[in-house]
């Protein structure tokens, strides 16, 4: 079978560990590496007079900030790109992560370096919103916001930071309704129906693209800052040597001609994509002598594509890839889910794209990012009703045949990107606390 890992690597998802670690401190009260945390208090809309004082503030000089990020990557890596920049701007500063307890969150976030918190009720919005599952919504949303409620009371932050996911919401409203400020990162095209009612409560709103700005009602609030992406991306890495990381016996009499395709399955799996690159990888790497192809099935769809996939020495397949910036670094061509941070990447590192937006993603978000990449950057956008090995195929031939297309998509792309998103973001939010 083929490769399927470059390097040994924790069981977990892993996520680029931070610049630097938090640093215990004697203020906080509250044990951060256990899973759940028990409310001691009610809550209440009023703020409490023994909790934040104007005294303890103007006494105590070391910043205190609250992410709430969980679910998935897309929401986890922009909190943690922030908090990173953070620490560069103040390596005293003290951030505390809040997130599920059973969410990718509980383990990524440790593993960047950070301390993290569980709340135990989450609250998830089923569809359609009138869903019989969703009765119990309102006595999950109290339930969870009691408990926030005395996370945030005994951190006491100076600001809170949400960037999405279902554990989001109850910590934002939470902070909100003890009047500590408050700023929500929407990585998306187009707001979901958290962060659009978040935007109410919020000091800023920070978006990916100036047209997000005209979907929040408040937009006075809003600033177009670009979707952080993680360090290892804004470090220059030469092709060659990302290459030979993935395929050492690549001659370097024949690296000029090569034309590597990366293929992201997403981090559990797209199966749509997953079985149209099996019905065409191994013809086109036979008729195509100088073709590469790095290809990330998803984690639980792995062992399957394992079985049914031909050995190549010019095939990588993996079940996750551990070192992206590497991967896009090789990459002339990407084939993608459009998940908003995957596309943020993919602006950022200049690459031409073809892009499957996912249908089962809340709120047609994915179909949204991909109409809006196709906009700005050309890139190709193939729905999963149209996808097949041939539509795939044809497309991947058309891209990487034409030397001036694949030029003048990398061009937009890099031209689309704000590859300062997360310092700017790190500065609005010091400029916050300070006012």
């Amino acid at each position: 079978m083929a490769s399927s890992s470059l390097h040994p690597h924790p069981s977990t998802l892993p996520f680029y560990p931070s610049i630097s670690t938090p640093s215990n401190s004697s203020l906080l009260h509250i044990n951060f590496r256990c899973r759940t945390l028990k409310p001691t208090c009610c809550l209440s809309i009023h703020q409490s007079s023994d909790s934040r004082t104007d005294t303890n503030l103007e006494n105590d000089k070391t910043l205190r900030i609250v992410f709430a990020a969980g679910g998935t990557g897309g929401h986890i890596c922009p909190a943690v790109a922030i908090a990173d920049e953070l620490k560069i701007i103040n390596p005293t500063t003290q951030i505390l992560f809040i997130g599920s307890q059973n969410g990718m969150e509980s383990t990524s976030v440790p593993y960047a370096g950070y301390d993290f918190v569980s709340v135990p009720t989450t609250v998830p919005l089923f569809r359609p919103i009138f869903s019989p599952q969703n009765l119990l919504l309102p006595y999950r949303l109290i339930k969870s916001l009691i408990q926030c409620h005395s996370i945030i009371k005994n951190f006491n932050p100076h600001i809170v930071v949400g960037t999405g996911g279902y554990v989001s919401f109850p910590i934002c409203l939470s902070a909100a309704l003890q009047r500590i400020k408050l700023v929500i990162q929407e990585q998306n095209s187009v707001p979901g129906i958290a962060n659009w009612v978040l935007s109410f409560f919020a000091h800023k709103v920070f978006v990916a693209f100036d047209s997000t700005i005209e979907c929040f009602p408040r937009k006075d609030e809003c600033v177009a800052c670009g979707n952080p992406v993680r360090l290892s991306l804004r470090t220059y890495v030469s092709k060659v040597v990302a290459r030979l990381n993935f395929f050492p016996r690549l001659k370097k009499e024949d690296e000029a001609n090569a034309r590597v395709v990366l293929v992201l399955g997403g981090s559990l799996g797209a199966n749509a994509v997953n079985i149209a690159m099996l019905n065409l990888y191994y013809q086109m790497l036979m008729e195509k002598h100088n073709l590469f192809i790095i290809w990330q099935t998803g984690v639980e769809a792995f062992n399957e594509m394992e079985s049914l996939v031909r050995n190549h020495p010019r095939l990588l397949l993996t079940p996750f890839l551990h070192s992206m910036d590497l991967a896009y670094a090789a990459a002339d061509l990407i084939v993608s889910r459009a998940g908003a941070m995957t596309c943020y990447e993919i602006l950022a590192t200049g690459k031409p794209s073809i892009l499957i937006p996912s249908p089962n993603v809340a709120e047609g978000h994915q179909f949204k990012n991909a109409s809006l990449m196709a906009k700005l950057a050309d890139s190709r956008v193939i729905t999963e009703d149209e996808l097949d090995s041939i539509t795939l195929e044809t497309t991947i031939e058309e891209i990487l045949g034409n030397e001036a297309l694949m030029a003048e998509m990398s061009e937009r792309a890099l031209k689309a990107a704000k590859p300062g998103a997360s310092a700017d973001i790190a500065q609005h939010i010091l400029s916050l606390v300070e006012s």
